[in-house]
This record gives structure tokens, C-alpha cells and sequence, in this order.
């Protein structure tokens, strides 16, 4: 059975890219264009055990603010954030979560996805 991740990332391009990569793995990817359908995706697919943000994107929150909301919301998700445009610290992101800074390498996003998902970050 596929692992369920979520990529939320406002650029279409980069989005379709890293999803297909993620498929092409064996994930099963759903995709989001900002945060607010990634809070409502991942309320209608509970299966989701991983949230893939980009930080900055349009509407309520950006992917740091929506990284918080899912580590309160679902605990176990695990979190990778990324961004082209500024490095987040740890202190700025739920515990136990990953940045990678763009452009990123999508086989390097895999093995992350693997090792979170495994416990050995």
C-alpha cells in the first residue's frame, strides 16, 4: 500500500514535477496550491503522513504558519519545508520537521520522505 504525502506548493511547475518524481517512488501524492486546500485535503484524507510546503505562497498562511497547524492538528504527519528565498531555522518550524533550501534535488526529497516516514530522519 502507498505512503499518502501531500505537496503543497503554489508554483504549478515545481508542484507537477515533484509530485510525478514522488509517484514515480511509489507515493501516493496529492497536491495542493496553498494552504488552505492543504488543510482541507488533509481533513478529507486522513491517510496523509506527510506535508511537503513550499513557505511562501498566497492566502491565509504560508507554509510555516501551515507546518505549525499540522504538527497541532495531526501530530504524527511528518513535515518537510522549502523555500527559494529564505532558510528556516528549527526554531521556526515544528520539531522534528526538515528544510531544504531551493532548488532541491526531488531524489534527495525522496530519501528524506523515506527516512521521516522510517524514523530515521
Amino acid at each position: 500500500m502507498p505512503i499518502a504525502v501531500l505537496v503543497v506548493e503554489d508554483e504549478p511547475l515545481v508542484r507537477f514535477d515533484i509530485a510525478d518524481y514522488l509517484a514515480e517512488q511509489g507515493f501516493e501524492v496529492h497536491e495542493a496550491a496553498s494552504a488552505d486546500q492543504a488543510l482541507a485535503i488533509l481533513e478529507a484524507i486522513p491517510a496523509i503522513r506527510l506535508v511537503f510546503t513550499d513557505i511562501d505562497m498566497p492566502g491565509s498562511m504560508d507554509g510555516l504558519k501551515l507546518s505549525a497547524a499540522v504538527r497541532k492538528r495531526w501530530p504524527p504527519v511528518q513535515i518537510i519545508v522549502t523555500s527559494g528565498n529564505r532558510i528556516a531555522g528549527t526554531a521556526e518550524m515544528p520539531e522534528g520537521s526538515l528544510f531544504f533550501a531551493k532548488p532541491y534535488r526531488p531524489a534527495d526529497i525522496a530519501r528524506s520522505m523515506q527516512g521521516l516516514l522510517a524514523g530515521r530522519a
